[in-house]
């Protein structure tokens, strides 16, 4: 094969978990060339990675360069020979076919299966309910079922020299050098509002950081979140505590930042991802969404969830009105947790972490 399109996920967090996929893929077809066809918005997740020769982006809401017969043509002007699904939808595995793949390979959903030539299935039970399984372990699969070797669970990302440069004028503006130890907080979630812990919980908690172990905080945010990470910052009442809020903010500085942070808090949002692949520590906190879907293995993580009989419900908005599953999930808790981290970051080698508490 002498061009393979890989479609990448929808989800920022996702991209990352389809990292040691797309390695697997690059590492056993080395003549050739790998084409990331991909949204835009999660485009600047791969930046500075080796892996591609071309990028085709692909949005039914984009541009018209970025619609279905535009993405197609320019796939069959690339002449590709096999496509790699990441994501299930029927528009995807469309595009692979109308795009000239000869051959197709993904998950049987959406009344696709038609389109593809190598189908994989999910797992179900008895009763033909699909069962919550890391979507990482799915993506490897599809690796594996293309020709790759087992990739394993290690995730990667590259930063850029610009956003490693913008990160460390971050440090030298708000003077995070001075600091034993440096804690990002995390507060978004595209998701949706039941993901969220609150600003008044996040401000609790960066106050503890500061006082408590004397850390500096930084408190990331989106362009839509710019507010929220101002709020923390504020409702902290400590100088320590900084945020991104005036930023000319990026993928790529969020990136670069969790790069350099010696922890990150995050909720279950795609910055979470960006820490395993950087090999940071984390602690990831959970609410309406299942672990299991999102699973990294990776051994420098606590997972934080209450267990409540409504939960998890799996909806981007608490139908219930009282959003108790990240409300009752302590301050204390998560204190507790990045404590135990960062008191790790002492031993000379790293020893398991409890997956949940």
């Amino acid at each position: 094969m002498n061009r393979i399109a890989l479609f990448l996920p929808n989800w920022i967090g996702d991209v990352v978990m389809a990292t040691p996929a797309v390695r697997a893929v690059r590492a056993a077809f080395p003549a050739a060339e790998l084409v990331a066809v991909c949204k835009p918005y999660v485009a600047d997740v791969l930046a500075g990675a080796p892996w591609f020769a071309h990028t085709v982006l692909a949005d039914k809401r984009g541009p018209k360069a970025q619609r279905l017969f535009a993405a197609a043509r320019r796939l069959r002007e690339l002449g590709t020979d096999a496509a790699l699904l990441f994501p299930n939808s029927f528009r995807t595995a469309l595009l692979a076919r109308l795009g000239g793949a000869k051959r197709i390979v993904g998950f049987a959903r959406y009344a696709r299966g038609v389109l593809l030539t190598d189908k994989l299935h999910a797992k179900t039970d008895a009763r033909g309910r699909f069962v919550p399984s890391p979507a990482l372990d799915d993506y490897n699969r599809l690796a594996v079922a293309l020709g790759a070797a087992d990739p394993g669970h290690r995730m990667e990302l590259f930063t850029t020299p610009a956003d490693d440069s913008t990160a460390a004028e971050i440090w030298e503006r708000f003077g995070l050098g001075r600091y034993p130890r440096v804690v990002a907080l995390n507060p978004g979630a595209a998701f949706g509002a039941a993901k969220h812990w609150g600003c008044d919980h996040f401000a609790e908690l960066a106050r503890s950081l500061t006082a408590r172990l004397g850390c500096g905080v930084l408190v990331l945010c989106g362009p839509g979140e710019r507010e929220m990470a101002r709020q923390i910052a504020e409702q902290s009442r400590s100088p320590h505590v900084y945020s991104l809020a005036d930023a000319k903010l990026s993928l790529g500085l969020t990136k670069a930042v969790v790069k350099r942070a010696d922890l990150l808090v995050t909720t279950d949002s795609g910055p979470r991802h960006f820490a395993a692949a950087f090999n940071r520590p984390v602690v990831a906190l959970f609410g309406p969404t299942h672990i299991e879907w999102t699973e990294t293995h990776f051994a420098k993580e606590i997972c934080l969830q209450k267990k409540l009989a409504c939960g998890p419900c799996q909806q981007r908005v608490c139908p219930l009105g009282h959003h108790r599953c990240m409300r009752e999930l302590a301050p204390a808790s998560v204190f507790e947790a990045a404590e135990r981290l960062l008191t790790r970051l002492t031993l000379p080698v790293w020893e398991g972490v409890p997956r949940a508490a």
